[in-house]
């Protein structure tokens, strides 16, 4: 199974090809410019760097949020449009699901954390056995405050690695007083398409039908300007 992957649901940009499990190609950019400036340079580079062409790709994954309402709309409307116009079929999985999946030969415990501002994330746990991801909790936006005790409460377990920008963000408070939760290192900190690959490949989504027609985005919480118009209105 060959699978191009994207994400671009926060201020990284990735896309790779995954070929049953094992990378292929790989592009990252952290540079400042926005996603569609080079999402589909990155995808025309790591389709040529593999001498690949969209047409040998089996299947297309994308990071569906949480994260970047922005970063969000541009991955799946470009996967939608080459899915479209080749005929292939694409998947959409959980941004925060995708990064555990860098951990994966490991045993330990993931929380994705992305910083959704106001002093709230978005947040999922993750125990890593192997070659297998098992959620623990459901994606969810919540305070630090209250993720910070849920941490407290898992960590008189096990460590708990802690992954995605939020964990630069809130970093000293979450481990305030704990010392069991540890930032992963800076390579498998952050958003991967390889991550989102895997997802897809791992969890056997291929066995499923998609289409471009049922993919859409999660955010989990309105975006600030539907947030802003509703408030407005109830003045």
């Amino acid at each position: 199974m060959r699978i191009l992957a994207v994400e671009s649901s926060a201020k990284c940009c990735s896309t790779a090809v995954v070929e049953d499990g094992r990378i292929v190609s790989e592009f990252y950019t952290d540079a400042g410019l926005t996603h569609s400036q080079t999402l589909m340079q990155m995808v025309d580079a790591v389709l040529s760097c593999a001498t690949l062409s969209l047409a040998s790709i089996d299947a297309i994954a994308v990071a569906r949020g949480p994260g970047s309402f922005t970063g969000i709309r541009i991955g799946i409307a470009a996967v939608k449009g080459l899915a479209h116009s080749s005929d292939i079929k694409c998947y959409g999985v959980s941004t925060l699901e995708a990064m555990a999946y860098s951990f994966l030969g490991e045993d330990c415990t993931v929380c994705a954390v992305m910083d959704a501002r106001r002093d709230q994330v978005y947040t999922a746990l993750f125990d890593i056995r192997g070659n297998r991801v098992i959620r623990l909790s459901a994606d969810s936006a919540v305070s630090v405050v209250d993720l910070k005790e849920i941490l407290s409460d898992i960590s008189q377990k096990s460590q708990i690695i802690l992954v995605g920008d939020g964990a630069d963000v809130y970093y000293e408070t979450l481990v305030e007083g704990n010392p069991y939760v540890v930032k992963a290192l800076k390579p498998l900190r952050y958003q991967r398409a390889y991550g989102v690959a895997m997802a897809v490949f791992s969890s056997m989504l291929i066995n499923e039908c998609s289409s471009y027609e049922t993919l859409q985005p999660v955010y989990l919480r309105a975006p600030q300007a539907e947030r802003e118009l509703k408030r407005v209105r109830e003045i």
